[in-house]
């Protein structure tokens, strides 16, 4: 580190400035180099932004501050959450929102839930275009429950799972 310190404080005295003066003109000289570089990088390849989808769940209200915790048995057993998807692809795309309750997490989680949905839709989406859908689940039984919202697209006549997802946990008590 030492050497280096000298090289630039030789850099300086060549060109005519004093030891400090040196040193802040030789990092300006590589900040503006490193700066040119970068800037370069972004004006000559501009590169694009890798496309991705976004899935989340909203409380019956439109917000995502009230979520439904506890549910009484066979009283008050149904809640409705808006589940809202956004394409940020390049194309038109087909989606699939797949709804699913289990009593247990698998260590696997969350490369898709091997358990049959409770409720299924499908939809297209434009680049940049949002879908919200309500969505409603009714449980009776007791227990507690992850309640898990998969977002899959559709790759030629088949869906495969994004990767993308919400969980809401509920308790089901009587």
């Amino acid at each position: 580190m030492q050497r280096r310190f000298d090289n630039v404080t030789g850099i300086g005295r060549r060109i005519g400035l004093n030891d400090d003066k040196g040193v802040v003109v030789a990092v300006f000289v590589a900040l503006l180099i490193v700066a040119a570089v970068v800037a370069g990088y972004y004006i000559v390849l501009r590169p694009q932004p890798e496309p991705y989808n976004t899935i989340s769940v909203l409380d019956s209200h439109q917000k995502a501050s009230d979520y439904p915790t506890t549910l009484v048995a066979n009283q008050n057993s149904t809640f409705t959450v808006y589940v809202s998807v956004t394409d940020h692809t390049n194309d038109p795309q087909d989606y699939r929102v797949e709804t699913k309750v289990t009593t247990n997490l698998p260590a696997s989680f969350p490369d898709g839930l091997q358990v049959s949905p409770v409720n299924t839709y499908d939809f297209s989406l434009a680049n940049g275009a949002t879908n919200q859908t309500p969505v409603t689940v009714t449980m009776n039984q007791t227990g507690s429950y992850s309640v898990v919202f998969e977002l899959w697209q559709k790759n030629g006549s088949a869906y495969f799972f994004t990767g993308n997802y919400c969980l809401l946990p509920i308790q089901v008590i009587t």
